[in-house]
């Protein structure tokens, strides 16, 4: 039994063939109805629509019949797909092509077989519309027309089924880039919220956090948090959960900090991350997989000061392919690039702020910042001491050893007074050689360390320097700055005097 030779397009029939994806397809009443009415107009016992895959042949409705599923070279269809024409064997048992075919000389005994081609737009024959039976039997020119106008409507179905699966993903397509497009809009909104929360007057942690919360929103995360670290301490503060989010992954987030080698992963990095089969990671941690998370996002968003910001946006389980969609990356993105440009300006305003608030040559606070920390500490109503100090002899070290090593022993008088006063105050230069302290510290302590500063200035320089200093406390001695600042200046102004004085009455002074 000779087999059918391959058409010489086969590859591209294929092709064409599973475009139609109706191979293995369950038995359905619009095929059927086909071959029923096939039998009836042919007057044949059997009708069936066949197509012819690379192996086998493929039964999709067989009426009057079994199923007519088998191998390739079994098949009589195999040889009408060489032809556009119809193809008619009268009696299979007289033909060289079929007569030891397993068909016929077994179940189903085909003698006659008739099969017009199914025949695509491109012109490929897939398989085709046939009626067989028992008994040996002629065709008409009626039936073999009857047989190409039934393989037409098949075709015209078949293509039907193509086109409406197309219209259906375009549609599809459509509604996609729609949602897209709404999910943009929506992100524009959110990151112009980020962008005014930023702006507000906030501290920088509560501003990112804030703008955690709204993104997380956006994006519709089951848990965004934001990690903040200082001198490499983490933090990790929940900013937005959605409400059915597993407990399990919640109680796995509110513990993030403790996991030490996590966080000092997310903290070194420096670009957005996105994971979107966390299970899969080389890195994934089991309790986290175990609690349900699916993916991860962490997003860099820069620093303020000695604090280092996070964001950190996971998703559980929920049968999403795609946990990051590009919508979200944009946003996520974007956002970023707003918090950590926003950080980079508070951190140069700060900076400025407290260079306008410095001595440029010391490093004390200068006027400005003594007058807002005397009326902050009023306002504040909790006792402190003022201390109005100036250096005696200082201007002979100027007029004598010159500027520069004025401005030594200036330093080095500021620095010991802070290193002597430590955190329990500030230490003030108002301007030349006036200077200021504000602490918790008795009169007594205070002249103590003001004595060691003298010691510590008189070491850079060989003219006679001293301090006179006059301490006031609030608010026994006062509760206004004007009241405060002449006490201590007429007590300081009355140590200077007894001390001049005294030096008026010691001889070769």
């Amino acid at each position: 039994m000779p087999a059918a030779p391959r058409p010489e397009n086969e590859y591209a029939r294929l092709l064409d063939l599973a475009r139609y994806d109706i191979l293995d397809s369950a038995p359905e009443e619009t095929f059927d109805r086909l071959t029923r009415l096939v039998a009836r107009t042919l007057r044949a016992p059997a009708a069936i629509i066949n197509f012819v895959d690379q192996y086998r042949q493929w039964g999709k409705s067989c009426f009057g019949t079994g199923d007519s599923t088998g191998p390739r070279e079994h098949s009589f269809c195999a040889w009408t797909i060489l032809s556009d024409d119809v193809m008619v064997v009268e009696d299979a048992t007289q033909d060289a092509r079929f007569a030891d075919n397993p068909q016929v000389t077994g179940a189903p005994h085909i003698h006659l077989y008739a099969g017009a081609p199914l025949i695509t737009p491109s012109g490929h024959r897939l398989g085709s519309i046939c009626v067989i039976d028992s008994q040996p039997r002629t065709l008409d020119d009626d039936d073999r027309r009857a047989l190409q106008d039934f393989a037409a409507l098949i075709m015209d179905e078949l293509e039907f089924r193509v086109r409406n699966k197309e219209l259906q993903q375009e549609v599809g397509a459509q509604a996609q880039v729609m949602r897209e497009l709404r999910r943009t809009a929506t992100h524009a909104h959110t990151l112009e919220a980020v962008n005014a929360l930023l702006d507000a007057p906030l501290t920088p942690e509560d501003a990112t956090l804030a703008a955690a919360r709204a993104i997380g929103e956006a994006i519709h995360a089951d848990w965004t948090g934001l990690v903040t670290a200082v001198n490499g301490a983490p933090t990790v503060q929940t900013a937005h959960h959605l409400p059915d989010t597993p407990p399990a992954l919640l109680d796995f987030a509110a513990h993030l900090q403790e996991y030490q080698g996590v966080t000092s992963t997310l903290l070194d990095t420096t670009t957005p991350t996105y994971i979107e089969e966390y299970a899969l990671h080389p890195n994934a941690i089991g309790i986290a997989v175990e609690a349900g998370l699916s993916a991860a996002a962490w997003l860099p968003l820069g620093r303020y000061d000695d604090t280092v910001f996070l964001l950190v946006a996971v998703r559980a389980d929920r049968g999403r392919r795609h946990a990051w969609r590009a919508s979200d990356r944009a946003l996520l993105d974007a956002a970023g690039r707003s918090v950590r440009s926003a950080l980079d300006r508070r951190t140069v305003q700060a900076a400025a702020e407290r260079a306008a608030r410095l001595d440029t040559l010391t490093g004390a606070g200068n006027r400005l910042s003594f007058e807002e920390d005397l009326n902050a500490r009023i306002h504040s109503g909790a006792p402190f001491t003022l201390a109005a100090i100036d250096l005696d002899g200082f201007k002979s070290v100027n007029d004598t050893e010159g500027h520069a090593q004025g401005d030594k022993l200036l330093r080095v008088f500021t620095a010991t007074l802070q290193s002597e006063i430590s955190d329990a105050g500030r230490v003030y230069r108002p301007g030349g050689d006036e200077f200021a302290l504000l602490s918790p510290l008795s009169a007594e302590e205070i002249e103590e360390i003001v004595d060691v500063a003298v010691v510590a200035a008189r070491g850079v320089t060989t003219a006679r320097v001293g301090a006179s200093v006059g301490v006031t406390a609030f608010p026994d001695d006062g509760t206004t700055p004007d009241t405060l600042l002449r006490t201590a200046d007429d007590r300081m102004y009355a140590v200077k005097r007894r001390r001049q004085a005294l030096r008026d009455d010691t001889p070769g002074t």
